[in-house]
């Protein structure tokens, strides 16, 4: 295996998962009675621009089908994150009835809606069928296919050039790193802006979040990375701020190395923090594998006891990062009886691997659990409020990351 963006041969393991299904592959009644496949889930570190990254084992296109179904829009978190940044975006740039958006890996609308309800003229992308068939309802324009520098050339070609492109939690998704980012710039009007949001693997390490890895993200990056795949490209990262947004992520402001965009003094600080943390030195990468290997042993602990004092636990998000951690524990029904999710997408489905039941909500108030573990932790405070009428019987909250808490 080389590099995704440099092309260096990669051998420096950064974490090893073991094998699992694809985290979204969620399974029917009827798939209960057939194998899965699995795929070895292990990240590497390039040597050479410190890119970490998993294996393509399995086909873009094969993990984001047409039956996806993440649907963005049941976050009221994440559905006030986009709104916010949309007033930001909207007002730094001045965008107007004039201007142009884009925003590459549109899902269900769940921000356009806010660019559209500003009467500015967007454009989705979305390779998903189920999701784009969502934000058409909502009367967003959304283009199929998956981004990149062919898609870019012909969008410009039949449109015009863009004023601002969205690429929010994408960049971690994208097998062919390079050709994407060669998409963002040919797209790109000359004064034009990208925002490109993703998780900081500086805080992945912080803060132990090995669940944010499965086969989905294909590259996890560090400021210093993410800025030299840019420049590679023509491209300049003129601000950066860090988000609490999925346990802590970047949102950089880039434009064409000689637009007139100046740099503010985030960008040098950020830099700084990450060299004094040591992120430009392959140590830093190593040692992470027992971290990861606490958080599931005290895990499986905590469900073992759990079941040895008869003691019901349950989750609460079907969540891709939650997949990642049941599985890697080896976690199974009889430790975690069901897991209640408010996508009606999830809902009567099976987690794919652990084969754990995706029930409604109402079944919290039915069954009374001890425990409810918050799988998407990064959400606890809105599921701790949604949730908090479980305090009536006893009922606690759990969450694994960044290391066993009960509330």
């Amino acid at each position: 295996m080389k590099c995704r963006h440099c092309q260096t041969p990669l051998d420096s393991v950064f974490l090893d998962l073991g094998s699992a299904p694809p985290s979204n592959a969620f399974l029917s009644a009827a798939d209960l009675n057939a194998a899965e496949t699995h795929f070895p889930l292990r990240l590497y570190t390039c040597a050479n621009c410190h890119l970490v990254q998993v294996d393509e084992l399995q086909k873009h296109d094969a993990l984001f089908s047409s039956d996806y179904v993440y649907f963005s829009s049941y976050s009221r978190t994440w559905l006030n994150h986009a709104e916010r940044y949309v007033a930001r975006a909207v007002e730094r740039l001045a965008l107007n009835s004039r201007s142009l958006v884009l925003e590459v890996a549109s899902n269900d609308g769940y921000l356009l809606q806010y660019v559209k309800a500003r009467d500015i003229p967007c454009v989705g992308v979305e390779p998903t069928a189920s999701t784009a068939t969502a934000a058409r309802n909502r009367g967003i324009e959304t283009l199929d296919g998956f981004f990149g520098e062919r898609f870019a050339l012909n969008f410009v070609a039949t449109r015009h050039p863009v004023d601002l492109v969205i690429a929010n939690n994408v960049l971690a998704h994208v097998p062919d790193l390079n050709d994407f980012v060669a998409g963002l710039a040919t797209v790109l009007a000359p004064a034009g802006v990208i925002t490109v949001e993703f998780p900081h693997l500086l805080q992945l390490v912080a803060q132990r979040q090995f669940d944010t890895v499965y086969h989905e993200h294909f590259s996890y990056f560090s400021f210093h990375t993410a800025q030299r795949i840019f420049n590679s490209h023509g491209l300049r990262v003129w601000d950066v701020e860090e988000l609490p947004t999925h346990g802590g992520s970047l949102r950089l402001w880039i434009c064409h190395n000689d637009a007139a965009h100046g740099e503010t003094p985030a960008v040098a600080t950020l830099l700084t923090k990450e060299a004094s943390a040591g992120m430009l030195g392959q140590d830093y990468y190593h040692g992470f594998q027992p971290l990861a290997d606490d958080i599931k042993n005290a895990f499986l602990t905590f469900l073992l006891d759990c079941k040895r004092n008869g003691k019901q636990v349950v989750g609460y998000g079907a969540a891709a990062k939650g997949n990642t951690l049941l599985n890697y524990a080896g976690v199974r029904p009889d430790l975690l009886g069901y897991v209640v999710d408010a996508s009606p997408h999830k809902q009567g489905r099976y987690l794919p691997g652990s084969r754990i039941p995706v029930l409604t909500e109402s079944r919290i108030r039915e069954s009374r659990p001890d425990f409810v573990v918050i799988l998407p932790w990064n959400l606890r405070e809105e599921i701790t409020e949604q949730l908090a009428y479980i305090r009536e019987w006893g009922g606690k909250f759990v969450t694994a990351i960044p290391q066993l808490t009960v509330s």
